[in-house]
């Protein structure tokens, strides 16, 4: 097996933070994007024309926060090989980067995005529902249109002063929690709801009986120290700020936090039960047949299948679907004991509408006014 240390992804793209200054004002809020191929977005076409002449392609991939180290580089991968399939074409890509749902509402209110690569079902199924997604999107690509997962982790401080070992030490009265705001991001649903399946398998307790795991997460709550709107902010705040003991993210952050934002300043804690995080991703059809971009958005996405991606996904510590590269990077990417949410607590939409609507368990448990 070859050492991830002998394949050390580019991780220096620190410039490429993707910021959307707003959920909806599309047209005047402000991206820093990151582009490969073709610097000229504005004459930027479909790869094919009418006369089945050559032109340039720009796509847009609206993603969630934490996702911006791995298309930076798959960006490049992609380009590359797209225009040595269709010589004379350049491809322009270019991201946007935010919480998940925050990047959702966005894209519905009128960001023209061509593709977008979440973190979390409901977010795509909202695109559905205003009629930009496909709903056979997830027929459209294998592995029902997930080309990774990942799991929810503990970020600590180096030599993990406060011993943290489980979600269960989240909730002891000497511990400070970081994790971004679950109205707006989600990785930080997939946190809440970690904690929550821990719970709920710690007290052997049900969706329908959970007096001890509310309790659990209540206290747990009580200890965070700041909300922010998105999991790559949370990192700052964890590791740039100093603020708490512990940051709840995702592997692959945790990783890269671990391997460059604050190398040496912070170790990594596997739980003993986490969730698993399904990463799906789809077409926006409503804007790539209108503007003839569809082939090649569907060439980008279907790319995240191919072995060179999947390998890249295994360096960024993403865990690949082909699951010969994930039992490669083993030695990064440890077996967990992990479930899935809609199995242990149904549809994404009752989710939704349990923990996180507006006065939901989440508000009553965070004891938020």
């Amino acid at each position: 097996m070859q050492s991830i240390s002998k394949k050390t992804p580019k991780l220096n793209n620190k410039g490429a933070q993707a910021q959307l200054l707003g959920m909806s004002g599309v047209l005047a809020m402000s991206l820093l994007v990151t582009g490969c191929g073709s610097n000229n977005a504005e004459t930027a076409q479909d790869a094919s024309s009418a006369d089945g002449s050559s032109k340039n392609v720009s796509l847009l991939n609206v993603s969630y926060d934490v996702s911006r180290d791995f298309y930076k580089d798959y960006n490049e991968l992609f380009s590359e090989n797209y225009q040595k399939e269709n010589p004379g074409s350049k491809v322009n890509i270019k991201q946007s980067h935010g919480g998940s749902s925050k990047q959702a509402l966005s894209v519905a209110n009128g960001l023209q995005a061509d593709v977008v690569t979440f973190n979390q079902e409901s977010d795509m199924n909202l695109l559905v529902e205003k009629g930009l997604v496909a709903t056979d999107w997830k027929q459209a690509l294998p592995n029902n249109a997930v080309p990774y997962t990942s799991t929810m982790v503990l970020l600590v401080r180096n030599g993990n002063p406060k011993n943290i070992k489980d979600w269960s030490d989240l909730a002891r009265s000497d511990i400070k929690v970081v994790m971004p705001n679950p109205k707006t991001s989600g990785t930080a649903r997939y946190a809440f709801l970690g904690a929550y399946g821990y719970g709920l398998h710690q007290f052997k307790e049900s969706p329908e009986s959970h007096v001890k795991t509310d309790g659990f997460i209540k206290d747990m709550l009580a200890n965070v120290v700041t909300y922010d709107n998105g999991a790559r902010a949370a990192t700052t705040s964890f590791t740039q700020r100093g603020l708490g003991d512990v940051l709840i993210t995702t592997e692959n952050e945790a990783h890269l936090a671990a391997k460059d934002f604050a190398k040496g300043q912070v170790d990594i804690v596997y739980p003993s039960y986490s969730v698993l995080i399904n990463n799906p991703v789809a077409v926006v059809t409503a804007v790539t047949d209108k503007a003839g971009k569809t082939d090649a958005a569907n060439t980008y996405l279907k790319g995240l299948w191919e072995t060179p991606a999947q390998e890249l996904m295994a360096q960024m510590y993403m865990r690949p679907s082909n699951e010969q590269i994930l039992a490669a990077h083993k030695d990064t990417l440890p077996a967990i004991t992990t479930f899935e949410p809609v199995s242990a607590l149904g549809p994404w939409e009752q989710i939704m509408d349990t923990f996180f609507v507006d006065g939901g368990r989440f508000d009553q448990l965070a004891q938020v006014k």
